[in-house]
């Protein structure tokens, strides 16, 4: 019987890599509106150089960029291109399609419902709040809250501890295999691989199912707890 349902939340409930492009373009143009003398795609190189060093959460991209670029922080330049990300960001945060009336129907069946992300606890909150998600759900896990990072079962098991459920009650939806996949099933969680949120190309998650559109989920749980609805 599946009692809860955990979601990882970027490239999961939310289009995160599309947002995440398309704020860093936005803020490139305004940089250069403001007077930077870069190539646009020279500019990208080396924005996602300094994530790929510090990690796609580093807030203090834009000073290392200009640091790189200039010798020194130019704050016109620095204050366009922080107002241009964010701009962008809050017009293309959006869900992918359906996430709000597949949790509705999850929420219906009397599920619990989770998330366990990598994300800083800030920043978790203020993507799910600026989606209006945040009521749909009992347990929220971020980085803080464990200090680990999927795999590691740690942020895993705080979930199952606060949402009172065993590993074989729960199940876990997530888009990266070596992190949520994984992650879950060596604790014994069963797993759904959102190949809709899929950026690398997997072609073998091993993941228990594999789901095209948030709303294949509903008749696997109702198929779980011997309520096929079909």
């Amino acid at each position: 019987m599946i009692r809860a349902v955990i979601f990882d939340l970027d490239n999961t409930l939310l289009d995160f890599m599309r947002m995440k492009e398309e704020a860093i373009e936005a803020a490139i143009e305004a940089m250069i509106d403001a007077g930077l003398k870069i190539d646009r795609k020279v500019a990208k190189e080396k924005i996602y150089a300094i994530y790929e060093t510090k990690g796609i959460e580093y807030q203090q991209v834009f000073d290392r960029f200009l640091e790189e670029v200039l010798g020194e922080i130019d704050y016109k330049i620095h204050a366009a291109g922080i107002t241009g990300y964010r701009r962008a960001r809050e017009a293309r945060l959006v869900t992918y399609p359906h996430v709000n009336l597949a949790l509705t129907e999850l929420l219906k069946r009397g599920l619990k419902l989770g998330v366990v992300s990598d994300a800083p606890r800030l920043q978790a909150w203020l993507r799910l709040c600026a989606l209006n998600l945040h009521h749909h759900f009992d347990v929220v896990v971020t980085f803080e809250d464990t200090g680990r990072r999927k795999p590691d079962p740690a942020p895993f098991l705080k979930a199952l501890t606060q949402l009172n459920t065993r590993p074989e009650e729960t199940i876990m939806v997530g888009d990266w295999v070596e992190r949520d996949i994984e992650g879950a099933r060596q604790i014994g969680i069963k797993t759904v691989f959102a190949r809709y949120g899929d950026v690398t190309g997997t072609e073998d998650s091993g993941a228990d199912y594999e789901i095209d559109d948030i709303m294949d989920l509903i008749p696997i749980i109702d198929k779980e707890n011997g309520a096929d609805r079909s």
